[in-house]
């Protein structure tokens, strides 16, 4: 059944979170597809290999993500962390893609 999960604060059961938390994976799944769709654009549209890897923008998209976990009460390093894998295993794709068109 493909029914829409309850709010965390209207949850009653384990069972009730664990279709909220199965639902919220499968979303973020989607994300992260629209995200490496982005990458694939990224390594289109890049002219040159050497520009995939960008630390000043890596270093400000993780900044972003540290300070909106802190906004959200999450826990900042650890999500900062998350941000660093994501963006680094973004960037791997990255130049998979650039040297797969090329």
């Amino acid at each position: 059944m493909n029914r829409q999960a309850k709010s965390p604060d209207d949850c009653r059961t384990m069972q009730e979170v664990r279709e909220g938390v199965d639902q919220t994976d499968r979303e973020l799944m989607m994300l992260l597809e629209k995200r490496f769709c982005y990458m694939r654009a990224a390594a289109r549209i890049k002219p040159d290999r050497g520009a995939v890897r960008d630390e000043a923008r890596k270093a400000a998209v993780i900044a972003a993500a540290g300070a909106d976990a802190e906004r959200a009460g999450l826990p900042k390093a650890e999500i900062e962390a998350l941000w660093e894998r994501l963006v680094e295993t973004s960037i791997a794709y990255e130049l998979e893609e650039w040297d797969r068109t090329r």
